[in-house]
């Protein structure tokens, strides 16, 4: 509080007034922005000190303010470290000597550097972490999962794509930690029936197991399929899993609510029949990518009473198959045929009438489908949340006004590449409580169905114009009137948007993601409106802006402290606009392809400025202008180099451009 604030009370400060557990109730709502929580602590010491007590995740830029972040906040139970990926041992001593007994989670996902002994002192020391995700560590190996071993309580433990690991060092997790409930070891290609069977031999309270592409059996299978707790298996992409494995589904898994077999191709309708006196109980089915769905499948999987979701996606579905799956007499809550050969109108609408319960369907690519479809869908499924139907391209503009008409509870809908109209869209604005709407590469769509969407969508957060060529200002103008909660809007390519656009979208203070690539037309001016007026932003693409320079670069540097990811490529930035934004210490993901007012001093300034930088894509003549000892220094730091030697490219009419995706050349 200011000094003559407290002059006016007489040297009192109201604020001592209220009690620790009011100032929490404050600080449990103020959960949208991160910057709120900061903003409230330095209002006054005792709400200074309050916060630092109440606080309980952390989420540090970087390694090496750990130190002075854990002495301020003592309290904490979840550090999620994703942001920093260089975390040594000397930082895991710091952690476990700071957190001790508080803390229950630690989320290493994104983190390098560490070893053996620092994950062992945190196990030790932390005795009562519950949650590690050790995911991406190719480097880790069995004496890493030895170290794990000895956090006792832990019972979630996540490590995709840990390469390195075998089944002696899943073993001795599956040893030391019998509390494990829920393990992830996707794409762990060194663990196999060994390791997988001690888990489920040593650990009774595994309610999740990811299991996907691992070179399993059915060797370790029934063990799995023992465990009395089991809810939710996923084995994507485990080719040795065939009929003969999942015949010892017969003997057990009461418990099993969901199964993941995508990617599974040599199991049939013989093996999934298994199922049935195996896994009643089962709600959810993914069988993505596999078999041909005939009728004998849908037959088998018609006994399972329970089943409320089955996903299909990129499966080839016979006629048959889509009426049986229509003649069940139990009720589906969400259906997947994403990308399915083989879906017509006869099948589809067989499907729709019989399941009135729908809430979610995707029928992305459906090619075949047309009117007739989409109005048995919007006449049956009355309670759909979910619709995605991108490519339907047999589908004519009249039908989608049937959508609007009748299904007015949705709150996603993906009609990328269709032919909706202003007509179309006049009536989907009936959805009020629609939140994401994708109309990318719609080209029959104008300003005029967007006012519709502004006037009766308010509750819009995502919005994808995508190559909507017909979009001007007018329409930009109406959504950010009437979404005032927008956090994401797409407009890469709508050339006749101009900084009025920006401006009108300012006033979404809540934008996060803001993508204009190729909108040629917007300077710098729109863009600071944009700095100013959305703090939140932390993704911004500027690609083919040609007319925004270093005055646009200023602006973000000052106002845009959450942004994360920029991507500046062809440009009019220089280097005294890029080297502006290393005040952003947030700044991670920079990509700054074809500018030609870069110099190779200026960006190596600019690069060594950045300090959080964590991948930088670059021209590849950028490699051998600056010195090999810059690179070594920032990859040292974490930092990831991407180089590209693609040459500027001529931007395409949208139309020519669809025309090109819809035949391509031989």
């Amino acid at each position: 509080m200011s000094k003559q604030k407290k002059e006016c009370f007489g040297g009192f400060n109201p604020f001592d007034l209220l009690s620790e557990e009011i100032i929490f109730m404050i600080l449990d709502l103020l959960n949208r922005n991160p910057l709120d929580k900061k903003s409230f602590s330095l209002v006054c010491k005792s709400f200074y000190a309050t916060e630092a007590k109440h606080r309980r995740t952390l989420k540090p830029l970087r390694q090496e303010h750990l130190p002075a972040i854990l002495c301020r906040y003592p309290n904490i139970t979840h550090l999620d470290l994703t942001l920093c990926s260089r975390v040594t041992d000397t930082s895991l001593s710091i952690i476990s000597n700071a957190c001790t007994s508080d803390l229950r989670s630690v989320d290493f996902s994104r983190s390098r550097l560490f070893s053996t002994s620092g994950l062992l002192g945190l196990a030790l020391n932390c005795k009562n972490l519950v949650e590690i995700d050790l995911s991406n560590g190719t480097e880790l190996k069995d004496s890493a999962m030895a170290a794990v071993a000895e956090a006792k309580n832990l019972e979630k433990l996540w490590l995709a794509r840990c390469k390195s690991i075998t089944d002696l060092g899943v073993g001795c997790v599956a040893v030391g930690c019998r509390k494990l409930r829920f393990v992830c070891l996707k794409w762990c290609l060194g663990v196999g029936d060994l390791g997988v069977g001690l888990i489920a031999v040593k650990c009774k309270q595994i309610v999740y197991l990811d299991l996907s592409y691992l070179p399993i059996t059915n060797k370790c299978l029934s063990s799995v399929l023992k465990l009395q707790h089991l809810e939710d298996l996923v084995m994507e992409g485990c080719f040795g899993i065939d009929d003969d494995s999942l015949a010892v589904l017969k003997h057990g898994c009461k418990s099993l609510k969901s199964l993941d077999v995508s990617t599974c191709q040599n199991i049939t309708d013989s093996g999934l029949s298994s199922l049935i006196s195996g896994a009643e109980g089962l709600q959810q089915l993914t069988l993505a990518h596999g078999s041909p769905v005939t009728s004998s499948l849908a037959d088998c999987l018609e006994k399972l009473s329970l089943l409320q979701s089955v996903k299909l996606d990129g499966c080839l579905i016979t006629y048959d198959g889509l009426k049986t799956i229509g003649n069940w007499c139990l009720s589906l809550r969400e259906l997947s045929l994403s990308k399915c050969l083989g879906v017509t109108d006869e099948g589809l609408s067989s499907v729709v009438t019989k399941h009135k319960d729908l809430r979610k369907l995707d029928i992305t690519c459906c090619r075949k489908i047309t009117n007739v479809s989409v109005a048995h869908i919007t006449n049956s499924c009355n309670f759909l949340t979910s619709l995605r139907m991108e490519s339907c391209t047999l589908v004519s503009r009249e039908a989608f006004g049937l959508i609007g008409q009748r299904c007015h509870l949705l709150e996603e809908l993906d009609l990328t590449d269709n032919e909706i109209d202003d007509q179309g869209l006049k009536s989907i604005s009936r959805c009020s409580k629609l939140s994401n709407l994708k109309l990318g590469i719609c080209l029959n769509i104008t300003d005029e169905g967007l006012i519709h969407i502004g006037r009766g969508c308010s509750k819009l957060i995502e919005l994808d114009l995508y190559r909507c060529a017909e979009i001007t200002d007018l329409g930009i103008l109406a959504i950010a009137q009437g979404c005032p909660g927008l956090e994401m809007i797409n407009i890469a390519y709508c050339k006749d948007i101009t900084d009025r656009s920006l401006l009108s979208l300012s006033k979404c203070s809540w934008l996060k993601t803001f993508e204009s690539r190729g909108c040629s037309l917007i300077t710098s001016l729109g863009l600071t409106a944009i700095a100013v007026g959305c703090k939140e932003l932390s993704k911004l693409d500027i690609k083919k802006c040609h007319n925004v320079d270093d005055a646009g670069m200023l602006p973000l540097a000052h106002f845009s402290q959450n942004l994360r990811q920029i991507n500046l490529s062809h440009s009019s930035v220089t280097d005294v606009g890029l080297l502006s934004l290393a005040s952003i210490s947030c700044l991670q993901n920079i990509t700054i392809l074809h500018l030609k007012g870069l110099t190779p001093s200026g960006l190596a300034a600019a690069l060594l400025a950045c300090g959080g930088l964590r991948k930088v894509k670059l021209q590849a003549a950028f490699r051998w202008l600056l010195p090999h000892r810059l690179f070594e220094h920032l990859e040292a730091r974490g930092c990831m180099f991407q180089w590209r030697d693609k040459v500027l490219q001529v931007e395409l009419d949208p139309k020519c451009w669809k025309l090109q995706l819809e035949d391509p050349m031989p």
